[in-house]
């Protein structure tokens, strides 16, 4: 079977639709090469900066998950001291007191600490192994409340200055209020610090775009001789940055991922310490929820986003935003 030639029209007819309906990414691929130095160095520095990104939000959330934890379970304890007092008997003080406690309405439990674990309280401050025996140490009772109850505890207060008067009673307002003042406060830096990574980010992708449009600045002007518009070439060039802002914000975010995740299980496997203890008690487990690795996708999204809307906006500014 023989195979005609096309005619002169039809190769003609050929040639300018091949030339107006080839896929423009596919024009302009020349323009922006997917692999480059400068297109790797972008994709670094946005990693770098993901991570950091991603490093402060996944700080942020453990405070507030700690601060939220904190705050409901001091909120429910409210805590009676009771101090050695020369001519009263200390037993019989403590007993008093948890009678007391035993007849608020909204006490769910009352916990009264023994010496030996009330010089336990003491052991991180002072050290273990010293002879507290000669030390007047107070004696606690711990009343934890029901949940969702919120007793008025002025009878009680009435009642232990005089049944007790060596006593105090405590209900952790003041803490409270300066626990939520700090958290708040670390919250607020933190976010402050995320905007900032963001603004960096931002100008890196600015520069990066302006560098891009200086290499392709004559491949440009042929563009616009042939009819091409801003809007088009914006467009290839958000595309081609938001490629590049996913693969670096994806970057950052694993990276990220990978240190909280690290770091839980070192801390996890090192609970006998001293400093881990101390961890735990301040951030939890330091193990970021299910939400936490979500906030941390959504800033590698938030990243990528940035990136390919602040390249389109400075190529229409340079370009002057012609139609």
């Amino acid at each position: 079977m023989s195979m005609t030639e096309p005619s002169a029209p039809e190769r003609l007819k050929s040639a300018i639709s091949g030339f107006f309906f080839t896929p423009r990414d596919r024009i302009l691929a020349p323009v922006l090469p997917a692999r480059s130095k400068a297109g790797r160095a972008l994709v670094l520095v946005i990693a770098i900066m993901t991570f950091l990104a991603a490093l402060t939000g996944g700080a942020v959330h453990l405070i507030a998950d700690a601060s939220r934890d904190w705050s409901r379970a001091i909120a429910r304890e409210v805590t009676v001291q009771v101090r050695p007092t020369p001519g009263r008997a200390i037993e019989a003080d403590v007993a008093t007191v948890a009678e007391l406690a035993h007849a608020v309405r909204g006490v769910e439990d009352v916990k009264v600490y023994s010496r030996a674990e009330a010089e336990k309280l003491l052991e991180p401050w002072l050290g273990s192994g010293l002879d507290l025996s000669e030390l007047p140490v107070p004696r606690l009772i711990v009343m934890r409340l029901s949940r969702g109850a919120s007793p008025d505890f002025s009878t009680l207060k009435a009642l232990l200055k005089e049944r007790v008067p060596n006593s105090g009673l405590d209900d952790h307002r003041l803490w409270l209020s300066r626990l939520a003042l700090m958290a708040d406060s670390l919250v607020a830096i933190g976010l402050a610090i995320l905007a900032l990574v963001m603004t960096a980010t931002a100008f890196a992708v600015v520069f990066a775009t302006r560098g891009a449009m200086s290499g392709t600045a004559q491949v440009i002007d042929v563009l616009h001789l042939v009819g091409a518009q801003d809007r088009y070439i914006a467009g290839q060039f958000q595309r081609h940055f938001l490629r590049l802002g996913l693969k670096g914000g994806m970057m950052g975010v694993l990276a990220a991922m990978i240190f909280f995740g690290g770091l839980g299980f070192l801390l996890g496997g090192a609970r006998n310490l001293a400093a881990a203890e101390q961890i735990e008690a301040l951030f939890g487990r330091f193990s970021l929820p299910l939400p936490g690795y979500l906030t941390l996708l959504l800033i590698g999204a938030l990243v990528a986003i940035i990136t390919g809307i602040v390249s389109r906006i400075t190529v229409y500014r340079t370009l002057g935003g012609r139609e």
